[in-house]
């Protein structure tokens, strides 16, 4: 499957039924964290969890053929450029003592001095392929 860069957030969501509609509640620190803006309109993709599938369902089948027609799959661009600003939320800390936090497609964000649970506005400073460094420039925003 393939994941558009402009992908903004991604979370799990039950479907439910208010009066005449369907509802997929969007979660609070999407909202927090300024990747989703109440009242702006969106694109959204509704992909179903396959964990209990099995291995001849159509969707993996279809997925199969497709990547072997178009020849082998070229490297994800990181999801962040040097000099962006992202509002983050750190989930973790390293093996060096920083921070990490995660965006788009599970890529990780080095951020030093960031505690579990920080919600820190931070500038990327370094992007490399599978992770980017971030500067703390606004602390709990």
């Amino acid at each position: 499957m393939e994941i558009s860069d402009k992908l903004l957030c991604l979370f799990s969501a039950d479907v439910t039924i208010e009066d005449d509609k369907y509802v997929v509640e969007v979660p609070r620190r999407e909202i927090e964290t300024g990747s989703v803006e109440p009242g702006e309109t969106y694109r959204v993709a509704l992909i179903s969890d396959d964990s209990d599938s099995d291995s001849g369902s159509p969707k993996q089948t279809e997925s199969k053929s497709q990547s072997k027609s178009s020849g082998a799959p070229s490297e994800p661009q990181p999801p962040v450029e040097e000099g962006e600003i992202r509002y983050v939320e750190v989930e973790d800390i390293g093996k060096q003592g920083d921070g990490i936090a995660r965006v788009e497609r599970g890529y990780v964000i080095i951020v030093p001095d960031a505690e579990i649970g920080e919600r820190v506005k931070v500038e990327i400073t370094e992007v490399k392929s599978n992770f980017a460094v971030g500067e703390i420039i606004e602390e709990d925003f």
